[in-house]
């Protein structure tokens, strides 16, 4: 068995194309200086946390291209960090402006909406689904018909946990006032 800490983080990145406890060994030494990174920039330490995890999971896919050079394997970390930030900013003020451009208040999962899925016969539900993004609908099937938590569905499918967050909320709104039109 190799001893990781005595390694370069160079080290650590080359022998990670072949050996993924090298790649465990660079994260566990550098995970809680990007979270540092993340928790200065950003509101709460659940986006933080995302953040940092999504800036890893990107930097463990860029492995087989990783070059050491003049920089420090750090240098290469944090690029990475602030390209994931800039993405988070970007996207967070896209979805800002078309909700204040559509006159729209932010929609937050309540228990009202649950109340929707669990009181509402099968086949309505099914139809009402059926309406809603694939993103949402995958989303509200996995969080509240398979009882799913965010944090496994956003590993699945490689995004942040704030994401999975919004498609359910979005997709339950948009369930809800179909809901409220045919009862009118």
């Amino acid at each position: 068995m190799e001893s990781w800490e005595r390694c370069s983080d160079a080290e650590l990145l080359l022998g990670a194309r072949s050996r993924p406890e090298a790649f465990g060994a660079f994260y566990e030494r550098h995970f809680a200086s990007v979270l540092a990174f993340f928790r200065r920039r950003v509101s709460g330490p659940e986006e933080a946390f995302d953040l940092a995890a999504e800036t890893f999971a990107a930097a463990l896919a860029s492995v087989p291209r990783f070059q050491p050079g003049p920089e420090p394997p750090q240098a290469w970390l944090y690029a990475i960090a602030r390209h994931k930030f800039s993405e988070a900013l970007r996207s967070s003020r896209i979805q800002d402006e078309a909700r204040r451009a559509l006159a729209m208040q932010p929609i937050e999962l309540d228990d009202e909406a649950i109340e929707i899925l669990e009181s509402t016969a099968i086949a309505p539900v099914v139809e009402l689904l059926e309406t809603l993004t694939t993103e949402q609908r995958a989303a509200i099937t996995a969080h509240h018909v398979e009882e799913r938590g965010y944090g496994e569905i956003a590993s699945q499918l490689r995004c942040s946990e704030s994401v999975i967050r919004k498609r359910v909320s979005r997709g339950l709104a948009a369930m809800r006032a179909q809901l409220r039109d045919l009862e009118a």
